[in-house]
């Protein structure tokens, strides 16, 4: 379910506003690597603290628990809503965590394959072995078969020894 951003601002305080505000799309973006993971932290632990808030809330409606103010709770739609909307936040900025460690990732394979292409390079021009020795060059040369070749179809081969066997066995009875 989408949640707007009048239900954000009527279930979040001030500061948590502020804190969901920049894990939405174009101002997450512009977060540097280490305000992001401070970000992720802020928001885990508030989201964290809804959740038993909400938890504590049902409890009390389902009288499981004691109050914990003066009166007992009489909804927990706004809990709940703060939980989700936090929820969210924290989905939208762990998955930017991961689209920069894969980008990271990536940039990393990138530069250690042009380096290993260097490399490559560098130890193909200095090739101390030369051309005509015992070493695969062009892949392994064929051997021909010592064995000779039957011109016999396997197909004729087992057509007569299938024949002979018949033969043999009609003997045998007599």
């Amino acid at each position: 379910m989408a949640i707007t951003k009048r239900q954000e601002v009527r279930a979040l305080s001030s500061d948590e506003q502020e804190l969901v505000s920049k894990s939405h799309h174009p101002e997450v973006q512009h977060i540097s690597d280490e305000d992001l993971r401070d970000l992720v932290k802020l928001v885990r632990e508030r989201r964290d603290r809804a959740r038993t808030e909400a938890s504590r809330r049902r409890r009390e409606l389902r009288g499981k628990a004691a109050p914990k103010g003066a009166a007992p709770s009489h909804a927990e739609e706004g809990s709940q809503l703060k939980l989700a909307v936090l929820a969210m936040a924290m989905r939208r900025l762990n998955s930017e965590l991961e689209r920069r460690r894969k980008m990271a990732a990536r940039l990393t394979l990138v530069e250690n394959a042009h380096r290993a292409l260097e490399l490559k390079n560098e130890s193909a021009g200095t090739s101390g072995t030369p051309l005509n020795s015992r070493q695969a060059h062009e892949g392994m040369r064929s051997k021909p078969s010592t064995r000779r070749q039957n011109l016999i179809r396997p197909m004729e081969l087992g057509r007569l020894r299938q024949a002979a066997k018949v033969a043999q066995a009609k003997r045998d009875n007599r």
